[in-house]
């Protein structure tokens, strides 16, 4: 049988190699090769970059929005402290701490725009390590004595200010005078510039002292909210009872999957519809897989009928075709899956070469939101695409495989 196997192999890889006359069939199993590659690679990048964006857009948005929110039903939160004491007990619960936020219109050096405003305490901030940590001008020591603010990268360069310069905060609240509402509106030295890699927030948040924050929203000794910072914000659902219940009544509990329901839902739509348009990728390919197999068949019906009449078994007949067409489909995913792993390991190299070689912006930050090209590959994902491409070339070389075994040697040679 190992002889057996052997001679089927010899013959499989030899009718891979056309002759010239044939060349035609070969020409179509190089496309079909070709195509299950790049459909598999494409699935591969595609699959990775849409996990990536997710994933670094979850980082950022819940790293620097906390997991929960809770809320006043009246408005006004002054009893702030003693519903952050019992949330902290809750289960599943990092911290709480006090949040002042706010819109606002920045202004400085000519440019306004609007901003938000996030009056926290400087050890909140500090256990805020995306922001934190991500610094690159400036310092939050002090952060709580002066009127200092932390401001994004993007909105300084806007902006065009630096360490010591001050913005100026409209108030879209003004002042109730004799001639009408005048907005109300502070500068604020600038005292820490931060980047976290995220177009939004670099170029629309503002970090304030959480006093300097009440005063200027005049809120008195109240807050806007208390964010809460939980273990698993994955399995935020528990953790949101748990919070409700330790928070009491009079308070309403806003978790990020609630605020941001509607763009991470739109993510997955997008991602399972890409999914399934590069599925047809591969499909295409295994056709052409079908049709190169048939017509090699039909090219070959005389060397069928030969080695039918030598003693060779419709069994035998079959398997070689079926080792045919899935060679074809077997080194289209191993180049593939080789491809998709290279292109998404060096993903921001070819980003910043490709930008260097057209001279314009592949995937601006202000559309995406992201400063680099996120991948991450998900190993089951990455098996799945594999698996569904070898069992799509595998399932197109039965048709033509089982074709050329039912073939009738006395019928093909009067034809020849």
């Amino acid at each position: 049988m190992a002889a057996f196997g052997a001679f089927e192999r010899m013959m499989a890889f030899r009718y891979l190699r056309a002759r010239r006359q044939e060349g035609f069939i070969s020409v179509i199993a190089w496309f079909s090769l070709l195509g299950i590659a790049l459909g598999v690679a494409t699935l591969i990048i595609v699959m990775a970059v849409m996990n990536g964006f997710r994933a670094e857009l979850l980082g950022r948005i819940v790293g620097l929005n906390g997991h929960v929110t809770i809320y006043s039903v009246e408005g006004g939160f002054a009893d702030y402290e003693a519903v952050a004491a019992r949330v902290r007990g809750a289960r599943g619960v990092v911290s709480a701490s006090p949040l002042v936020e706010g819109q606002v219109l920045a202004t400085a050096s000519g440019v306004a725009s609007g901003a938000m405003v996030r009056g926290m305490r400087a050890a909140d901030l500090e256990a805020r390590p995306l922001v934190s940590a991500n610094v690159v001008r400036g310092s939050l020591a002090g952060f709580d004595d002066g009127d200092g603010v932390a401001i994004g990268s993007r909105m300084a360069q806007k902006f065009r200010v630096s360490i010591g310069d001050q913005i100026t905060l409209i108030s879209p609240q003004g002042n109730a005078t004799a001639f009408g509402t005048t907005p109300r509106m502070r500068a604020y030295r600038v005292g820490a510039i931060f980047e976290v890699g995220m177009f939004e927030y670099d170029s629309a948040y503002v970090y304030m002292p959480l006093q300097a924050a009440q005063v200027f929203f005049r809120l008195g000794a109240g807050v806007s909210g208390v964010e809460v910072i939980v273990e698993d914000p994955d399995r935020i659902g528990p953790a949101r009872r748990a919070i409700a219940d330790a928070a009491g009544p009079g308070v309403r509990v806003f978790d990020w999957q609630q605020a941001n329901a509607s763009f991470f839902g739109a993510l997955q739509v997008e991602r399972n519809v890409m999914f399934l348009i590069l599925t047809l990728i591969i499909l295409v390919a295994a056709f052409n897989i079908i049709s190169s197999l048939i017509m090699l068949v039909k090219d070959k019906s005389r060397d069928i009928a030969i080695l039918r009449t030598m003693g060779a078994a419709r069994g035998s007949v079959m398997r070689i075709f079926l080792m045919a067409g899935a060679s074809v489909g077997v080194i289209g995913t191993v180049a593939g899956f080789a491809l998709g792993v290279a292109f998404c390991a060096n993903i921001e190299t070819i980003r910043q070469w490709l930008q260097s070689m057209m001279g314009w912006q592949l995937f601006p930050a202000e559309i995406y939101f992201l400063s680099r090209m996120p991948a991450k590959m998900d190993p089951v994902e990455v098996a799945y695409v594999v698996a569904m491409a070898l069992a799509l070339s595998f399932l197109a070389t039965i048709y033509p495989s089982w074709r050329a075994a039912r073939l009738d040697p006395v019928e093909a040679l009067r034809h020849e």
